[in-house]
């Protein structure tokens, strides 16, 4: 297990681990995906120019699960984790090949969560706030399990535009990484944290080599899913069982984005008298293209955001120094990508055209 002198180097090899095996499994996964009709094709709301492959969680949980039966044996609930994974990745890489109800995919979800805090007892068990430290007792499991299926529901709904999700969960991967490294002198059970957080940071990087605009294969429902799930899980794990004030505040600033866009499509489809599960075109990432931004442009923005936010988490979380200029570069570099785009005349409004809701005939041209 790594120390706080030598931690960067022992996560090393289980990130290197994780990117060589979903990088090798990628073209088997795009493969498959053509060989059992798991293709997304161009039109509608799609919109990529060709037929692209949506079976890429497999690749990325193959990397993920190489990496801890490797040199994560260490870490307390390896194995546990890496059924989860698994499980998770199985089940929804049914709906990318069937296409799935909505409820069907919600109680896959829910299936998996119970497994992890109901099951393998993997829970927040205890919320610290200022003045107060309140042990959750029973209600720890429904709360773990309505975390964990919020982070499955995010990332989904974060995972459409090419780069997007694989690249936000890397830095979300950071984040909670430098999070647990700072806790490790004091609690050294953060160490596994580090090593699943490299992990995750490494099967995403991996498959974003693939992924980034123009995607040659999508993560579908089974790595969105997957990512969802892990993030959930390294949280419990990691900064949820810390026992100060604000520390769940750390991964859910880091994540402000895919969060308060799936808050913002809920209370936007229930007003419109639709179901959560209908599809439109209304997101935030929808937004940006509508803007005239390019798909990789839109991701970027998406990526400095996030780490923008994540280094603000951090700071509340003790990295307060080397995070402030890390937290200056980065709304510099925020402020020059949308320079860049506002100066060469990309900034232009086009309408978001949402596909009909169900029993609704399209309009005709």
């Amino acid at each position: 297990m790594p120390t706080v002198s030598n931690h960067y180097l022992s996560a090393l090899p289980i990130l290197l681990v994780a990117v060589g095996v979903t990088v090798a499994f990628v073209p088997l996964a795009r493969w498959l995906s053509f060989r059992l009709g798991a293709v997304d094709r161009p039109g509608g709301r799609h919109i990529h120019a060709r037929p692209t492959g949506r079976l890429g969680g497999l690749a990325m949980m193959a990397g993920f699960v190489a990496a801890l039966v490797c040199l994560g044996r260490g870490i307390q609930d390896w194995w546990q984790i890496a059924v989860v994974a698994a499980l998770v990745t199985v089940l929804l890489a049914l709906d990318d090949v069937l296409g799935l109800p909505f409820w069907t995919k919600l109680a896959i979800q829910a299936l998996c969560s119970l497994l992890v805090a109901g099951v393998f007892a993997i829970t927040i068990s205890s919320v610290s706030l200022p003045g107060l430290a309140l042990r959750l007792g029973w209600a720890a499991i429904p709360i773990t399990v309505i975390w964990l299926m919020g982070m499955q529901n995010s990332i989904n709904l974060l995972d459409g535009v090419d780069g997007l999700a694989a690249g936000v969960v890397a830095i979300v991967g950071g984040v909670l990484y430098l999070a647990a490294v700072n806790r490790l002198t004091v609690e050294p059970r953060q160490a596994g944290v580090i090593l699943l957080s490299a992990a995750l940071i490494g099967a995403c990087l991996g498959f974003l080599a693939f992924n980034f605009a123009p995607a040659r294969i999508f993560m579908g429902d089974s790595g969105s899913h997957l990512l969802g799930m892990l993030v959930g899980v390294i949280t419990v794990l990691g900064v949820a069982k810390v026992t100060v004030a604000l520390a769940l505040f750390v991964p859910v600033l880091a994540l402000a984005l895919p969060i308060g866009d799936t808050a913002y499509a809920i209370w936007r489809r229930r007003r419109q008298g639709v179901s959560f599960a209908h599809a439109d075109a209304r997101h935030l990432h929808h937004r940006l293209l509508a803007l005239g931004l390019s798909q990789r442009e839109t991701a970027v923005t998406f990526y400095l955001v996030t780490a923008i936010l994540g280094c603000l988490g951090l700071a509340l979380f003790g990295h307060r120094k080397i995070l402030a200029v890390a937290l200056g570069l980065l709304v510099l570099a925020l402020g020059l990508l949308l320079w860049r785009v506002w100066h060469r005349g990309g900034l232009r409004h086009h309408r978001l055209v949402d596909p009909p809701a169900p029993g609704v005939e399209p309009p005709r041209a």
